[in-house]
């Protein structure tokens, strides 16, 4: 059985023979499995109405504890400003994020979990973890540690190429 990339490739190496489309392969593979990965509504946070994006900022909150900036947040959720920006305006809509100004410098802002989120990130993780753990299944253990040992090493030298974050 072949994956969709199997296909693109086969029609890229009739076009052009000879051709390295190693590329291709690796990083059409990696963002066709975002993109699918992306789209799964019935997982855990499908039935939350939440996305990916807002998720990592809940479970950032949660992780790190105490108050975070949002220059933070972007920090450890590898998002823009901009981004984290409009994601936190819709978790605090939802009742999950609390704003605090910081007392000194108003143009501060301080974001931490509602009770509410934070009960969320508790009850939700779990069941998270489990259905990514359901989706790996046909993987075995050791060729799953192997992906995560060669996607760290990607991840490195990506991060010291292109920067740990979005501009």
């Amino acid at each position: 059985m072949e994956d969709a990339v199997a296909v693109v490739l086969r029609q890229w190496q009739s076009l052009y023979p000879g051709l390295d489309l190693t590329p291709v392969a690796v990083i059409g593979r990696l963002n066709r499995c975002a993109a699918l990965l992306q789209q799964v509504a019935d997982a855990p946070l499908g039935r939350e109405s939440l996305s990916r994006p807002e998720y990592e900022i809940l479970n950032a909150l949660r992780r790190v504890g105490g108050e975070l900036t949002p220059g933070r947040l972007a920090r450890e959720t590898f998002a823009s400003g901009a981004a984290v920006t409009k994601r936190v305006r819709l978790l605090e809509e939802r009742g999950l994020v609390a704003r605090r100004a910081d007392a000194r410098d108003r143009r501060v802002a301080h974001l931490s979990l509602t009770d509410r989120g934070r009960e969320l990130v508790d009850r939700l993780l779990p069941a998270q973890i489990d259905y990514e753990n359901a989706l790996l299944e046909g993987l075995p253990e050791g060729r799953r540690a192997e992906l995560a040992d060669v996607l760290g090493e990607f991840l490195v030298l990506l991060e010291g190429r292109l920067g740990g974050l979005p501009g």
